[in-house]
């Protein structure tokens, strides 16, 4: 049955691909419209600076907090580094046990009520570094040792906080996040800093985007469950999560076209890799097919003049929102532009696969009850079938005592407090929103 699905996949991506690419050769013609790198420039930094992203960024001053073994091959390693406000970020850091010469190395970027903890963040780890790479997973503000209950799934970032600006901070915060994870794995002796990547999934996936356009470091982008980006009044205007994507991206009016803008950023960073389900309701694929992105591809090369490095789509028939980079398509990708040591193509290709509901059943794997359904995450056909289950307690950074005593570095109300400082309310404090599965 896998077989069938991937060959279906694999004719999908082939159409499409060679869409792209007549797509691509049809527009070499409007080079002459390009814009300037000045240009270029501005747009990178009005995003900075429309979501109060740091320059300079704020200190690492990373800590280590010992490391085990997940998996046999794999060492994980437990750490904290700095982000806005002198908060700390608790990450976990996958790497081979044996590492060969400076190794690619991937920072996994959760969706909603997504961390360090969901299965797919430590399933990433383990695989990739038993490529050969390294992996970093953290909790995103609000999740994980980041919540004040130190709890997983809340979706606590969603509350409305009424005060000028705010879901601005939110979201420049959580590109910060990320910036700072490659940063992180910039100063690691075994990284090589020329090889690192982004993996984004679902709210991870706007994230992402917008990183990738930011932080010209990033060498891929892998967006799932996400990155069909588009323009006013559409699905990302009008998203039911106000603070960490509709109103942040309302605010990127000024760029112009926004969808357009953003992807040329990327595409001048390096190479982007969008792959979702065809059936993916969640974030309104159905509408967003090849389409729709070959019509942004021409947005694109007439902002670049160059197909070079266009973002590239592969579309999962029959199945809803995942994080597909645990599949073999994306692996492939992926394998094609940082060159993991430990793998081929055809190694990639000769690996086995499990079912994500079975193998969570099988090894008492707790997941998100929103999405352990066939057609989401508990249908995902992901590589390898030796991976481990790892034990929460196990993905705690700090030991209960220590987290108690430095958790106000960490959860979201300290990031809230801070912002408020900053910024007048505009009403009466904060109130809860509606929080939705994503």
């Amino acid at each position: 049955m896998e077989a069938c699905h991937y060959m279906r996949s694999r004719w999908l991506h082939i159409s499409f691909g060679f869409l792209a690419l007549l797509s691509a050769f049809l527009l070499l013609p409007l080079k002459a419209t390009t814009v300037s790198t000045s240009q270029l420039n501005s747009w990178r930094e009005q995003i900075r600076s429309t979501l109060f992203i740091s320059n300079p960024p704020p200190a690492l001053s990373p800590q280590s907090y010992g490391t085990f073994s997940p998996a046999p091959g794999v060492i994980a390693e437990k750490v904290t580094y700095g982000t806005e406000y002198g908060m700390r970020i608790p990450a976990v850091l996958y790497l081979p046990e044996h590492p060969t010469g400076k190794i690619p190395a991937l920072v996994v970027v959760n969706g909603h009520g997504g961390d360090k903890y969901s299965w797919y963040s430590f399933y990433t780890g383990i695989l990739y570094a038993r490529a050969g790479g390294a992996v970093l997973t953290y909790d995103p503000i609000g999740e994980g040792e980041r919540n004040a209950q130190r709890k997983s799934g809340t979706r606590a970032h969603d509350r409305v906080v009424n005060a000028p600006s705010y879901p601005q901070h939110l979201s420049g915060l959580m590109i910060t996040d990320v910036m700072q994870g490659v940063s992180y794995l910039s100063q690691r002796p075994e990284i090589d800093t020329k090889r690192i990547g982004i993996l984004g999934y679902s709210m991870g996936s706007f994230v992402s985007a917008l990183t990738g356009a930011a932080d010209t470091r990033i060498r891929i982008v892998v967006l799932s469950g996400g990155g069909d980006l588009d323009g006013p009044d559409g699905y990302w205007d009008n998203s039911t999560k106000t603070m960490c994507q509709s109103i942040p991206w309302k605010s990127l009016s000024v760029l112009g076209d926004r969808p357009a803008v953003v992807f040329a950023l990327n595409e001048m960073r390096g190479p982007t890799y969008i792959i979702n389900g065809s059936e993916d309701t969640a974030v309104d694929i159905p509408h967003h097919l090849e389409p729709f992105f070959e019509e942004l591809r021409h947005r694109v090369v007439a902002i670049t003049g160059t197909p070079t490095n266009i973002f590239e789509t592969y579309f999962v028939p029959n199945v809803n929102h995942r994080p597909n980079w645990v599949t073999r398509p994306a692996a492939l990708w992926i394998q094609s532009k940082l060159d993991f040591p430990n793998w081929t193509p055809k190694q990639i290709e000769a690996l086995p696969v499990t079912h994500i509901s079975e193998w969570a059943q099988k090894n008492n794997v707790d997941m998100d009850k929103g999405y352990i359904q066939e057609e989401r995450e508990g249908g995902v056909m992901a590589l390898r079938d030796d991976v481990p289950n790892v034990p929460r307690r196990n993905l705690n950074v700090l030991s209960d005592e220590r987290w108690e005593k430095q958790k106000d570095s960490f959860i979201y109300e300290t990031f809230v407090q801070h912002v408020l400082a900053e910024v007048p309310k505009a009403a009466s404090g904060s109130s809860d929103s509606q929080i939705n599965n994503q």
